[in-house]
């Protein structure tokens, strides 16, 4: 499993998401997405993002304002 991070801070809703589901289709099956995001309607939007992709939602966290999401895909 290999862990790919993507920046999406500064950036505000759709473009996170927007910018995950790009990053996401160009990893293979069973690697983790890693989106660090200010933007705090991210918290709402990566749970439903990942529901409606299939991928999995492995952790949410939060350290100085920056927003963590680690996604695996899984479809």
């Amino acid at each position: 499993m290999i862990d790919h991070p993507l920046d999406t801070k500064g950036l505000q809703c759709p473009l996170p998401v927007l910018r995950a589901r790009k990053a996401i289709r160009a990893i293979a099956v069973g690697d983790t997405l890693t989106v660090e995001a200010t933007d705090p309607g991210a918290r709402k939007d990566f749970p439903a993002f990942c529901e409606a992709t299939g991928n999995r939602l492995l952790s949410v966290g939060e350290e100085g304002g920056i927003l963590r999401f680690v996604i695996e895909r899984t479809a």
